[in-house]
């Protein structure tokens, strides 16, 4: 049976009549926010509801405060009423509250075990130590060359095409590598503005940083001062000058090398905690390859 819709709306804070700039500031835990049926309701108890809620549904409340106590007011009077008709142990309903108490025992747990791995500074180091090639930073310099399907844009200039675009990479490289300044061909050929007002400065970059593969392999390749063969992309060919590198300092990854160390620990302890599982799969039937195709069965089979 499918829960009625309307319940779906106490979840859900209306975004409209929202309060302007200069909102009040959280009150404290205790604070008396509204009574509710004669009960007072303190901003303690709503804040504990509110961080059940996703987080954008939690930004709208907070704009408009009066709609949302008007929804968990309808809420807790929904509540009293469907435990005074004992709906709690009512199928589908029993069923539903058994199921989710079974998935918010399983995030605790799962939680719990996770925020409780210790890590020691020592262990935060050894990582560090033996996986520094992570923490590269490398800082790029680049030409960007783009092509189109349209030989023409609406201004009149010529696009090139794919094959065009390649051409003209291709022999850029070329000619730096024969000695040619990498800035002056930045402000001659380049068409990213704003790596070209900075003479083809492209930033640092680290190896976990959001990136297409192909660019990341890439860039990580260079040496100091060496220039990559250009590097397709769906819009254009890049080509890309190493200009220094460094590694990020323990004390800027530490959060992160805490991060990788737990979750590989977790990794391990959910694995082993799956295979410790006694499963005997007894209805064959019941588990058979829906998509093999089914064997021939013979008289009393």
């Amino acid at each position: 049976m499918k829960l009625p819709s309307v319940m779906f709306a106490v979840l859900v804070v209306t975004g409209a009549a929202q309060t302007p700039s200069g909102a009040p500031s959280t009150p404290a835990p205790n604070t008396v926010i509204a009574t509710v049926d004669g009960k007072k309701v303190t901003y303690g108890e709503v804040e504990k509801y509110l961080r059940s809620l996703p987080a954008d549904t939690q930004q709208k409340a907070m704009h408009n405060r009066k709609e949302f106590i008007r929804e968990y007011a309808l809420m807790l009077r929904l509540n009293e009423m469907a435990e005074k008709a004992k709906l709690d142990q009512k199928p589908p309903y029993s069923e539903y509250l058994q199921n989710a108490r079974r998935q918010i025992l399983t995030q605790a747990q799962l939680s719990e075990v996770y925020d409780n791995f210790p890590v020691t500074v020592e262990q935060e180091q050894k990582y560090y130590d033996e996986n520094k090639a992570r923490f590269d930073r490398v800082k790029l310099k680049v030409i960007y060359i783009p092509f189109s399907l349209s030989s023409t844009a609406a201004d009149g200039k010529k696009h090139l095409t794919e094959d065009e675009a390649k051409a003209k990479a291709e022999q850029l490289v070329k000619e730096i590598k024969g000695g040619a300044d990498f800035v002056k061909l930045v402000r001659e050929n380049s068409e990213d503005k704003t790596s070209k007002a900075k003479d083809g400065d492209f930033g640092t970059f680290s190896r976990g940083d959001k990136m297409p593969d192909a660019i990341r392999a890439v860039i990580f390749a260079l040496k100091a001062g060496e220039v990559s063969a250009p590097v397709r992309q769906p819009n254009g060919y890049y080509i890309f000058r190493a200009e220094s590198f460094t590694q990020k300092p323990f004390s800027e990854v530490t959060a992160e090398i805490v991060t990788e160390l737990k979750n590989a620990r977790f990794r391990e302890w959910m694995e082993s905690t799956t295979k410790s599982i006694d499963i005997k799969y007894e209805d064959q039937q019941f588990f058979a390859d829906p998509a093999a195709p089914a064997a021939a069965q013979g008289p009393g089979k």
